[in-house]
């Protein structure tokens, strides 16, 4: 069986990453008024958050169509005979549910499609282990299964610097983030039941940024080979330093700097910083 990968443009893995590990990619896309664009393909995180300053209106979002991603597996169809579709967290975006539905709409391939319940390089991590089983030739079932493995141990928690864009995306409970403007808490949230909630409330970004890296290193002082990432929102020098810390203390843990492109950079706001990992 030939399985192909693929994933939405939130998992935000590069193109040459993309090509080098054979994962295909159907991009969400971010609407300035009536200008829409691809992420990931139209317009880059850098040309996103400058674009954020310089417009009036807040920038929407909007899922791959179901005839976009029927498109996509059906030219996939020709080369392979599974597909392993790993979508952002299914409680802030209906992708999920538009692959499940155009699974049936598609014939000569086996589509599986896999709710990451997370976003950003969290989400890459599943795809880029899918990836490499798909590689060395394993079926689509037994991947599915490693997914649902590394399930059981990936943690994300980040800390959003201005609550107001995921109150005004939908995606945090508006009396949540009223509290938290009124009293500059800097909440760390995490995803709970795919949708994003309050894990903790700090009072500084600071205290915040400690905080998350107490919670990592729980599961790093076992030992255990662990894989990580350090998400940023046009913060790129902290995390580094963020990712310095980590690797200085622990030296069973891989740790890469990545980022929160346009669609999740739009609710989630400049200036947030997140870490993700799982047990290797």
């Amino acid at each position: 069986m030939k399985v192909a990968v693929i994933t939405d443009s939130t998992a935000y893995i590069s193109e040459s990453r993309r090509r080098e590990n054979d994962i295909h990619m159907v991009p969400l896309t971010v609407v300035f008024g009536n200008d829409s664009y691809q992420e990931e393909i139209d317009i880059s995180t850098q040309e996103f958050y400058q674009k954020v300053k310089e417009v009036e209106d807040f920038p929407k979002t909007s899922q791959p169509s179901i005839g976009l991603i029927t498109e996509k597996l059906t030219e996939l169809a020709e080369d392979y005979d599974q597909a392993v579709f790993i979508t952002l967290s299914s409680g802030i975006s209906g992708t999920f549910q538009s692959i499940v539905t155009a699974q049936s709409m598609v014939e000569g391939i086996e589509v599986f499609p896999f709710d990451s319940e997370v976003s950003c390089l969290a989400q890459g991590f599943y795809v880029l282990e899918a990836a490499e089983m798909a590689q060395n030739g394993q079926d689509a079932e037994t991947i599915m299964s490693r997914l649902h493995e590394i399930k059981g141990s990936l943690r994300a928690y980040f800390m959003a610097d201005d609550l107001s864009h995921l109150h005004r995306g939908g995606r945090l409970n508006g009396a949540q983030a009223l509290i938290g403007s009124m009293l500059q808490v800097k909440p760390i949230l995490h995803f709970e039941d795919t949708k994003i909630v309050p894990y903790e409330k700090i009072r500084t970004k600071k205290k915040a940024l400690k905080r998350i890296f107490q919670l990592f290193e729980e599961d790093a002082s076992t030992g255990v080979p662990i894989r990580a990432t350090v998400i940023h929102a046009n913060r790129e020098v902290e995390a580094e330093e963020f990712k310095h810390q980590l690797e200085s203390r622990f030296d069973n843990v891989e740790v890469e700097v990545s980022y929160f492109g346009p669609v999740i950079g739009t609710h989630i706001g400049e200036g947030s910083l997140g870490l993700g990992w799982y047990k290797k």
